[in-house]
């Protein structure tokens, strides 16, 4: 009701402000003198100025603009109505008495005049809402330091001043031609190398970057100047993640670890993953989790025939059963355990699906080390159970996520990867099922991983514990990691392992005192970082490529292929078996030398790791 008062209103001003202009033409062709020459005339056409006004008007939608934001495109809007209003009533006057009695002045006067009366009381309106036209403004709020001083520099301010919540001190920006000019009377104080000088001079509370399409290494180089100073850091989310062109406060965020990745954003061949997954029936195995959420959430969004989540983790189903509702996609969820053979083999039948992704796995390192047979049984049987099924059921596509961990692995984990990685490339030589294996290191916030461990000891106030000062990790994030997942699932024809380009490797314990910062705290004064050796297992670095690989480049800059040499196809199967036979009788020490026979170590890696042993199980 309210919107349709206020529309009603605008129709009513904007007709007004025709009549107005109209006669104001006829006043200023005749210097104000009235009556003037055929002054009745300039009376009698009004009603005809208000239809064909009326009519341009609802053409060009004056009635839709919001005056609240009233901007150049409104005015523009603006500038095409008035001059084709006024060519439309010059036309329709001559076609009526050929413009008899009407000085010709008047059709350059009114368009000129109507500019006026339209555009100045919205430019005025908004001017009054951002209290621009009050002087008497009490600065109030935390003083602002806005980073960058382009377009969404400018948008923000303008939100800042309008709000009046927040007081924006100054910009600072690398463009130096810029510097010392103003922008809504908030000036450009220097550089970003500037920012910790500003802070100290102005007492700044706040710096927000306001930069959305900046790369992540831009990002990691602006907040490596910017956490030099004691100010809370906020910033606005990613054009990517933008869905409209007006930014404000209210969208700023806390600066997150993933901008301190210096990772580029991916580019991905949308067109292949929706022809890929597009009107399929898509099986994803754990489901629930990490990794396996994420797939079902971006495959939702493909437009699948059909979406069938398997998980054993009861409470997993039921957040991602959750999460689904209302995608609008024909979904079933199962419950299940993959080393049940006759339950995976039953789902997989009755719902025949074109493609798998097989995201189950157990991933923790310390716990499968001191479980080696639940570690084998999962990865290795569970593996086998659904590959297995999937070449009894014809399916199209099968993808393994596999993890760095399986190159030169020493530990459980490693070690199980590799040997299912094994499995579905022999698989893929005896099934019409294209087995396809993609390999890639940690993801930011995942189950288990290092990042959530560190923001509960960062809310208990410490220590962070980190197991060595140089170990390093590959991390990238769980969405990027899923889109390339599901590329390589695009691009694969059978039997590649698909490397992830992770990018450079990250020191933990970097990783560890950028998350103190970004908590608003100072590594080793406010939080401690105590060093508490490597655990059984544990590599100091992880490898993306056995030495023995080649890697090949594909047509996706950031998937590689790892090429290697042949399986001895029987001699793996009978060792899988043996695997598997030792499970049974749970022979943890069987297990772990069928593992090491299965998958050896090459030379030249032993320095960086802990080799499996039964002696590292406590």
């Amino acid at each position: 009701m309210f919107r349709l008062a206020t529309k009603k209103n605008i129709i009513a001003h904007d007709l007004m402000m025709s009549a107005i202009a109209w006669q104001l033409a006829w006043l200023l062709r005749f210097n104000l003198e009235y009556p003037y020459k055929n002054w009745e005339l300039s009376l009698y056409t009004i009603p005809l100025i208000l239809l064909i006004q009326a009519f341009v008007y609802y053409r060009f939608k004056l009635h839709k603009g919001l005056w609240r934001f009233a901007s150049l495109p409104d005015l523009w809007n603006i500038f095409r109505a008035c001059i084709f209003g006024a060519l439309s009533i010059t036309l329709v006057l001559f076609m009526w008495n050929r413009l008899e009695g009407i000085p010709r002045s008047i059709f350059i006067l009114y368009p000129i005049l109507l500019m006026f009366l339209l555009g100045g009381p919205r430019l005025t309106y908004r001017m009054w809402k951002d209290h621009s036209l009050n002087i008497t403004v009490i600065k109030k709020g935390k003083k602002v330091l806005i980073v960058g001083a382009g377009s969404a520099g400018d948008m923000l301010v303008r939100d800042i001043l309008r709000e009046g919540n927040y007081q924006a001190i100054g910009f600072v920006d690398d463009q130096l031609k810029l510097v010392g000019s103003e922008m809504h009377g908030v000036r450009v104080l220097g550089a970003v190398k500037d920012v910790p000088k500003i802070c100290i001079d102005e007492n700044i509370d706040l710096i927000i970057i306001a930069i959305p399409s900046a790369t992540n290494k831009q990002m990691q180089n602006i907040l490596n100047t910017c956490e030099k100073v004691q100010c809370e850091l906020r910033t606005l989310p990613s054009l990517h993640d933008m869905v409209s062109g007006r930014l404000s406060v209210n969208q700023l965020r806390e600066v997150s670890i993933e901008d301190l990745l210096g990772r580029e954003k991916i580019k991905l061949d949308w067109a292949a993953l929706q022809k890929g997954i597009s009107n399929k029936k898509v099986l994803v195995s754990g489901g629930g989790g990490s990794i396996g959420s994420e797939l079902c959430k971006q495959i939702a969004s493909l437009a699948p025939s059909g979406l069938i989540v398997f998980e054993r983790s009861e409470y997993n189903l039921y957040r991602v059963e959750e999460s689904l509702k209302g995608s609008g996609i024909n979904c079933h969820f199962v419950l299940g355990d993959l080393c049940d053979r006759e339950k995976i083999y039953q789902t997989i039948a009755e719902h025949k699906p074109d493609i798998i992704f097989h995201a189950a796995a157990y991933k923790h390192v310390p716990i499968l080390e001191r479980q080696p047979r639940e570690g084998a049984r999962n990865n290795v049987l569970g593996t086998k159970n659904i590959a297995d099924a999937a070449h009894v059921n014809n399916c199209e596509k099968f993808v393994l996520i596999s993890t760095d961990k399986a190159v030169n692995p020493t530990n459980i984990l490693g070690a199980t990867k590799r040997v299912a990685e094994m499995y579905t490339e022999i698989m893929n030589g005896r099934s019409e099922t294209r087995f396809i294996t993609v390999r890639f290191g940690n993801v930011l916030g995942s189950e288990g991983s290092v990042v959530p461990l560190f923001k509960e000891q960062i809310k208990k106030g410490g220590p962070i514990s980190v197991t060595h000062p140089d170990i390093t990790r590959y991390f990238m994030t769980i969405p990027e990691a899923c889109q390339l997942i599901m590329q390589a699932c695009s691009m694969g024809h059978g039997g590649e392992i698909y490397v992830l380009d992770m990018g450079e490797p990250i020191k933990i314990n970097y990783l560890a005192e950028q998350m103190i910062r970004l908590s608003g705290l100072i590594p080793n004064e406010d939080v401690d970082i105590v060093y508490t050796g490597l655990r059984p297992g544990e590599k100091m670095y992880e490898e993306l490529f056995y030495d023995s690989e080649v890697r090949e480049e594909t047509e996706h800059h950031k998937i590689y292929i790892a090429k290697h040499h042949q399986l001895k196809v029987t001699e793996v199967l009978q060792k899988i078996d043996v695997l598997i036979n030792k499970c049974e009788i749970i022979d943890d020490e069987s297990i772990q030398k069928t593992l090491k026979e299965l998958v050896p170590l090459e030379n030249g890696t032993a320095s960086n790791v802990i080799q499996i042993d039964s002696q590292n199980t406590p």
